[in-house]
């Protein structure tokens, strides 16, 4: 059983010492407290786990502290995907939900698997999901001093359970004063991709990503026989003459973990019941 987490990007230019550590701190209970949970529970059941954490947590943008958009309103993408059925499901620009991961959760039972914007919402409503403002008070006063983020920040978990099964789950609080209506990479095949060889999460700038297909080509050339490490670097290269911003985390049935930033520096954690690491 293998798990690996990410929490975006980490600037040494923007972010403080104290916030770094906490990051650190958040990052490695996370990802332990899910890897207790899969051991009692699928890869599927375990990404969602993973990723409800991250979106809780206002170290992180996405559910919790998710970024403003440029009308003032918060709207929140996600996706998970099943790399044994090779369904994916997810939702775009929803809002006012605590943990968009799990509407995602949910879709994946439907036909119609990817919802955006009011229909969204609505889904949510129907199935219970109240309505809840994820703006913190950090968010609101950079909105207000019209302070633009570097637009960096997602959350995602690759996970590998006991019986070989590979799934991944992805969430984002947007870039901060986007364009209302613009779409993530995060909900994409793009930013988002498994199959029975491999799992690929996203972060970083969302129209890089896209450009690049990035997760579903590392994931394409890790089952045509690359490695994991010979897929990363070749798909990371071709995002070299647009200087792409992504970071990216991986995990293949044979269990090797990878990760790889194009920019410094992205946070990530991961465990394998012994073995433990955590971005520097």
């Amino acid at each position: 059983m293998k798990l690996i987490i990410h929490g975006g990007f980490f600037s040494e230019s923007s972010t403080n010492h104290e916030t770094k550590v906490a990051k650190q701190n958040a990052l490695e209970q996370i990802v332990k407290d899910s890897y207790a949970f899969l051991k009692t529970h699928s890869a599927l059941e375990t990404v969602v786990y993973a990723v409800s954490l991250l979106e809780d947590d206002e170290l992180f943008n996405a559910g919790i502290g998710s970024q403003i958009q440029s009308d003032g309103k918060i709207r929140m993408s996600a996706a998970i995907m099943d790399g044994e059925t090779q369904k994916m499901s997810g939702i775009i620009n929803i809002e006012e939900v605590k943990n968009p991961v799990q509407i995602a959760q949910i879709l994946m039972q439907y036909d119609d698997r990817v919802l955006g914007g009011s229909g969204a919402t609505n889904f949510a409503r129907e199935h219970g999901f109240e309505s809840f403002s994820t703006e913190i008070p950090q968010r609101r006063a950079e909105y207000e001093a019209k302070l633009k983020a570097l637009g960096t920040g997602t959350v995602g978990c690759v996970a590998l359970d006991q019986n070989g099964k590979i799934a991944v789950a992805t969430s984002t609080g947007g870039k901060g004063f986007e364009i209302p209506g613009r779409i993530s990479d995060s909900a994409t095949v793009a930013g988002n991709y498994a199959n029975a060889i491999c799992g690929v999460s996203l972060t970083g700038v969302g129209e890089d990503i896209v450009s690049n297909a990035t997760a579903a080509k590392i994931v394409t050339r890790v089952t045509d026989g690359f490695t994991l490490q010979e897929a990363f670097t070749k798909t990371f290269n071709e995002l070299k003459p647009y200087n792409g911003f992504a970071g990216a985390i991986a995990i293949d049935k044979e269990g090797n973990m990878f990760h790889q930033d194009s920019h410094p520096s992205m946070v990530f954690a991961s465990f394998d019941g012994h073995n433990f690491e955590v971005f520097d």
